[in-house]
């Protein structure tokens, strides 16, 4: 793999100047008034700590390079969204749905959930009680609910909803923690093509449901190259040429190419929608990253608990050139790279002010 120098200046000089510093929020009004987060780890931020399930990391090392510790995200600092979010301009990060209040709520809510897919049943053999991207929709119009009765009625609910930002990254899990693992029925029943286009169904249904709550202006997230993550290098190797198990590769790439087109559709469908497609996977290829294949932290082999960072382990100290926190999730450095790409995508949407007619 190859690294750009001249890529990865750029890259540090612009998330510099947008942050100004490390872990400090930017002052003033944000770009868009409110931030609706919906997706599994790459997200959660603590909504699975009140849950019963094993895909909570709320416990050291996670967090190390948190201002408040562990919290609930799968990472050693911030994750992607947090990043974004500060680049947006929010003086707060999002909070989780857990523990969001009337006094913050208008600001937005992080519905995330470790584990969570498309599919209910994704996660939840391995997991337990996951948030599967149904029940997240389910709290959002509770949300929506308790706004209503703080800005006066549904209609200027939905004048406030409409004028958001809305982030939306599922479909890993559904492969992670339901197809691929040969344990799950779904993979001997159904081909991958058969897979990819039932995701592709419902995630339709979902994408629709949520736009008909009032959200007009939606982020979706590619779901990762998955058969880069260590848990999947470590499970069946490296292919040939590649430091990847490009099987796994191919197969969610079936599904990546399906969203991609389903956006399409989506913008053409529904009147005043504005979905925009993000693939934050080319992030690899940038930055000061030199360890691509293995986890930062010890792992846990314990099937539940599989892949996460071991209770109180000492952890590597050149985060900041890890790909990987644990065997499924980034480094902070590498969310830093992610928020960048993801940004550029969205910056239209402030060039072309939101509506919120």
């Amino acid at each position: 793999m190859e690294y750009s120098r001249l890529n990865l200046w750029y890259l540090l000089a612009c998330v510099v100047i947008i942050l100004q510093s490390h872990h400090r929020m930017v002052v003033g009004e944000p770009k868009v008034p409110c931030l609706f987060i919906f997706g599994d780890s790459l997200v959660d931020n603590g909504n699975n700590n009140y849950r019963e399930t094993t895909a909570k990391v709320n416990y050291e090392p996670y967090g190390v390079d948190f201002p408040a510790g562990p919290t609930g995200r799968f990472t050693n600092g911030r994750n992607t969204i947090d990043i974004i979010a500060e680049m947006l301009g929010f003086d707060e990060y999002i909070p989780p749905y857990a523990t969001a209040t009337n006094q913050n709520i208008l600001g937005g809510v992080n519905y995330g959930s470790g584990g969570a897919g498309i599919l209910y049943e994704s996660g939840r053999q391995l997991y337990g009680d996951v948030i599967s991207f149904d029940e997240q929709l389910s709290n959002h119009e509770a949300t929506i609910s308790r706004i209503a009765k703080l800005v006066g009625g549904k209609s200027a609910a939905k004048k406030h909803l409409k004028s958001c930002l809305y982030s939306v990254g599922l479909g890993n899990n559904d492969y992670l923690a339901n197809y691929l693992p040969k344990y799950y029925a779904s993979t001997a029943k159904q081909t991958s093509q058969t897979f990819a286009a039932l995701l592709i169904a419902k995630y339709t249904k979902q994408l629709i449901k949520l736009y008909k709550t009032g959200a007009r202006n939606v982020v979706v997230f590619a779901p990762g190259k998955l058969g880069c993550v260590p848990q999947q290098i470590s499970t069946y190797g490296s292919s040939d040429g590649s430091f990847c198990f490009e099987t796994s590769n191919e197969i969610v790439q079936i599904f990546a190419d399906g969203v991609k087109l389903l956006i399409d559709s989506l913008n053409k469908l529904l009147p005043g929608a504005k979905f925009i497609h993000t693939d934050t996977s080319t992030a690899t290829s940038y930055g000061n990253i030199t360890v691509a294949t293995e986890p930062c932290c010890p792992t846990s082999t314990d099937v539940s608990n599989s892949g996460h960072c071991i209770r109180g382990s000492v952890v590597c100290s050149n985060r900041d050139e890890y790909l990987f926190w644990d065997a499924f999730h980034p480094t902070e450095a590498a969310n830093l790279i992610s928020a960048k790409i993801v940004y550029d995508d969205i910056y239209p949407l402030f060039a072309d002010p939101i509506a919120a007619s």
